[in-house]
C-alpha cells in the first residue's frame, strides 16, 4: 500500500509509523469527502490550520485529511504530555509542538508553534481550547493562542471544518464505532482577512478581533458540511451560554476598556 506523501514531506520514523496503523484503518473505516484542499498550499508554505473540535478522533480524521493532501500536520499539545516517559517520546519523535501553558507570558506559550510556523511547517490549532460544549456541536467562542501565532509569525491562518467525527466516537467517549464505515467531511477555507491588523501591536482587543474572523470562518465552514443555519450567537465555555458574538476593532476595544475599568481577571489576553 502507497501512502499519500510527497517525496519532500518532512516526517520521520514515529510519524510514519502512526500512519501505517491509522490510514488502512481510516480507510476501511470512513466515507470521504475531502474538500478545500487547495487551500493548504504546499510542502514549504507555513501556515496556522485553525479547526472546530468536536470529538478525540478530531486529530486522526484531520490529520488523514491533510496526508491525502500532502501537508504532514504538526499538533499544539500540552508541554506536560511531553515530559512522560513513553507517550512524550512519541510524540517528540512525531515532531508535535508543546504548548508552555505554565509561562506567565502569553507569547512565550506559543513560541515552539511560531518557530514551526516559521519553518514552514501546517500547525494544527484548536482555537476553542477543548471539546466544543455547544449543546447543537457548533464552534464555540475562540481562544486567542492562533491568532497570536499567525499574526507574530505573519502567517496565514487556514479555517478548517469538519463533520461526522462524532459519529465514530461521541464527545467525551472512549469508544471506537468504525464499523459500518462511517461518512465524514472536512472542509478547508481560503486565508482569514487578517491584513489590518497585521501591522497592529498584538494588544488584548486585535487578538481578539482576530479569533472572532477565525471563529467566524470556521463556522461558515462547518454550516456549509451540515447544510444548516448556525445560530447568531456562540457558546461561551466558562459561561456556559450563548453569548452575543463582538465584531470589529473598535468593538473589542471598548470591551477590553470596560474589563480594566472592572480589575483584573476581566481581560482575555491569556487565553491560548
Amino acid at each position: 500500500m502507497v501512502f499519500p506523501f510527497p517525496a519532500d514531506a518532512r516526517t520521520g520514523p514515529y510519524y510514519n509509523t502512526a500512519l501505517a496503523i491509522l490510514w488502512p484503518t481510516m480507510m476501511a473505516g470512513t466515507r470521504r469527502q475531502w474538500l478545500g484542499r487547495e487551500h493548504l498550499g504546499r510542502p514549504g508554505d507555513g501556515m496556522v490550520i485553525a479547526a472546530n473540535h468536536i470529538s478525540w478522533i478530531d486529530p486522526i480524521l484531520i490529520a488523514h485529511f491533510m496526508n491525502d493532501t500532502g501537508r504532514p500536520p504538526r499538533f499544539l499539545a500540552k508541554d506536560a504530555l511531553f515530559e512522560a516517559p513513553v507517550l512524550g517520546s512519541i510524540m517528540s519523535g512525531a515532531d508535535q509542538i508543546p504548548v508552555h501553558r505554565g509561562s506567565a507570558d502569553a507569547a512565550q506559550a506559543v513560541a515552539s508553534a511560531v518557530e514551526a510556523v516559521e519553518a514552514g511547517e501546517a500547525v494544527v490549532v484548536y482555537p476553542e481550547g477543548t471539546l466544543s460544549r455547544d449543546p447543537q456541536m457548533w464552534p464555540m467562542s475562540g481562544k486567542t493562542g492562533a491568532a497570536r501565532i499567525a499574526l507574530t509569525a505573519d502567517a496565514p491562518v487556514i479555517p478548517l471544518a469538519h463533520w461526522g467525527g462524532h459519529r465514530i466516537m461521541r464527545p467525551y467517549k472512549k469508544e471506537l464505532r468504525m464499523f459500518p464505515p462511517k461518512p465524514v467531511a472536512v472542509i478547508a477555507g481560503g486565508p482569514v482577512d487578517l491584513a489590518d491588523l497585521r501591522a497592529l501591536d498584538l494588544t488584548v482587543p486585535v487578538l481578539e478581533e482576530a479569533t472572532t474572523r477565525i471563529m467566524d470562518a470556521i463556522t461558515e465552514l462547518e454550516a456549509e458540511l451540515r447544510n444548516e443555519t448556525p445560530p447568531p450567537d456562540r457558546w461561551d465555555y466558562r459561561a456556559e451560554r450563548r453569548v452575543p458574538v463582538v465584531r470589529g476593532l473598535a468593538a473589542h476595544e471598548e470591551m477590553s476598556r470596560r474589563a480594566s475599568e472592572e480589575g483584573p481577571g476581566a481581560s482575555s489576553e491569556s487565553q491560548s
